[in-house]
């Protein structure tokens, strides 16, 4: 399939202000720029016919101008990076399937974004897929902390027996009951935030009031739920190294750490 990474890259944020921008250091020492360590992420993955940064921001489009990856202009008035990737699709030609590989997500394993693409390569039914892992039962009860403290740690996801998601929450699902948590890996899985969109489905996005429960919840993916559209959940295999996104300056230094741990420069 002729498929293209789309990387929505924001400079306003509420929680941290001028994020793309943001210097981090890998195993090498060496300082990059988030948008930039994005993009040498999103092009590791294979079978793709280009990456673009999809932004309304000069500042962020001159950074990305250093790197040598093509940027895609949008709207300031787009509410999330789905909103952005469906503006953003006028631009381009004709690909046939779209991947939103998040900017704050630069610790994605390619391997994910492969797998999603395999799986709507396989699945004409899905419009959508996006993956999922299995979380270690001791990574479950910090975000249990994580939530008794009145904190998001994460975003879970619970599927039907075909794989289609039923829902997803920032709150912990499934429900835990006593010893669920015995084994090594525990039955909640953590929504990993990249998806593979079909053109189709950016185009009813767009067309699809924001619903109540994707404004309690604050998931864009929510939407395609509400208006019927399947999400192909792609469970893919827990990496030896804790997965997060870079969303609150706190997050700079264990994300640093797993640079190092996961070998990246």
């Amino acid at each position: 399939m002729n498929t293209v990474i789309l990387i929505p890259a924001r400079y306003e944020s509420t929680r941290y202000p001028g994020k793309p921008l943001a210097e981090l250091r890998g195993a090498s020492g060496v300082a990059k720029p988030l948008i930039q360590r994005s993009v040498e992420a999103a092009r590791r993955v294979a079978g793709v016919s280009g990456v673009y940064v999809v932004t309304d921001d000069d500042r962020i489009a001159d950074a990305c101008a250093k790197v040598g990856v093509g940027v895609l202009m949008t709207s300031p008035d787009c509410r999330n990076g789905t909103e952005r990737c469906a503006e953003a699709l006028a631009q381009l030609h004709e690909p046939e399937l779209v991947v939103n590989f998040q900017g704050d997500a630069l610790l994605t394993p390619p391997r994910f974004v492969e797998a999603l693409i395999a799986r709507m390569d396989d699945d004409r039914d899905a419009l959508v897929a996006t993956p999922a892992m299995r979380l270690r039962s001791g990574e479950v009860r910090l975000l249990q902390a994580e939530e008794a403290a009145g904190r998001v740690g994460g975003t879970t996801v619970v599927t039907d027996a075909q794989g289609y998601a039923l829902y997803f929450s920032k709150r912990l699902i499934p429900y835990l009951p006593d010893k669920a948590l015995d084994a090594e890996l525990a039955p909640v899985r953590l929504h990993v935030g990249v998806y593979a969109y079909r053109p189709e489905a950016l185009e009813r996005y767009v067309a699809t009031p924001v619903s109540e429960l994707e404004t309690l919840e604050g998931l864009e993916q929510l939407r395609f739920l509400v208006a019927g559209m399947p999400i192909a959940v792609v469970d893919v295999a827990t990496p030896p190294f804790t997965l997060r996104e870079l969303n609150n300056p706190e997050d700079v230094a264990p994300i640093e750490q797993a640079l190092i741990e996961a070998g990246i420069e």
